[in-house]
Order: structure tokens, then sequence, then C-alpha cells
């Protein structure tokens, strides 16, 4: 039997557009390690992101800590979940560097819903409580205008997750 090439599994789209409940899914596979940045970041900031710069400021130094973790991970023939955002090109260059530094194959995927649906969702999710940061609809409209969404000319392998 073949053994599956470990691949690193990143996530693009809007606030509440699915990507952490993917990323969950994802992560319930063999040989599969879940890695969630609003997890770390709630554990190892409590209360200090506030804003859009202090969760710039912050994510920054967890991807310079936990990069070569990841990098590791999927050397030793784990795939990895990466629940951070790869909304930006300078987020996906980062991943980008870990794939290939591990030899790693590579899933991006594309999560693309309207703002009704996602505003709807974030709703809720605010209403239950249960995740790591409350968001309002200005910081879903700043944080969104953002999100980059990933071209053929970058070169990654992307999976479309149309919710619309």
């Amino acid at each position: 039997m073949q053994k599956l090439q470990p691949t690193l599994h990143m996530f693009c789209g809007k606030i509440a557009s699915g990507k952490s409940t993917l990323a969950a899914q994802l992560g319930e596979g063999s040989n599969t390690v879940l890695v969630s940045e609003d997890h770390f970041l709630a554990h190892l900031y409590p209360g200090e992101i506030l804003t859009l710069e202090d969760y710039a400021r912050c994510a920054v130094r967890l991807r310079q800590a936990i990069g070569p973790h990841i990098a590791n991970l999927l050397r030793s023939g784990l795939s990895v979940v990466l629940d951070f955002q790869a909304n930006t090109l300078s987020a996906r260059a980062w991943m980008r560097h870990l794939f290939e530094t591990a030899g790693a194959d590579h899933q991006l995927h594309y999560l693309r819903a309207d703002d009704a649906i996602c505003k709807r969702r974030l709703t809720e999710r605010n209403a239950g409580g249960a995740h790591e940061y409350q968001v309002s609809n200005a910081d879903f409209d700043l944080f969104n205008s953002y999100v980059v969404v990933p071209g053929p000319d970058e070169g990654f392998k992307v999976i479309l997750h149309d919710q619309r």
C-alpha cells in the first residue's frame, strides 16, 4: 500500500464563512493534526487582542514560534490542518514556506460566502459564546476588507467551497 504524502491544509475566507468548521472536519482524518490560531492566540494573549493591530502583532509572534514545529510535523509524515487565516498574500507566503520546506503537499481551501450568510452565522456564533472571540459587524467589515481571493498566479492547489 502506498503511503499518502503529508498535506498542509490552509483556509481562506471571510469571518464565519466556515473555515474552522471545515478545519475541524479535516482534522479528524488519520495521521492528521489540527492546529488552531484562535486557540493559541486566546490562550497565549488572553484579553490582549482587541484591535486589528493587536491581532497582527500577536499572530506574527505565534507564526515565528510555531512555524518550525508545523514543518517538523509535516516532515514526520503527519498532515496538518492549519486553522490560521490564509487571507492575505503574506500569510499564504508563510504557509508556502512551511510546506515547501517540509517537502509536503498542500491544499488551499477557499470558502466563498456572501456577507449575509457570514453575518448570520457570526450573530449565532457570538450568541452561543463558545468561540474564543466575539466579533462585531464593524470588525467583520474591517477584517474582511483584507481578504485577498487566491489567484492562479500564486500557484496554490485551491479547493473551492462555494456557499452562496
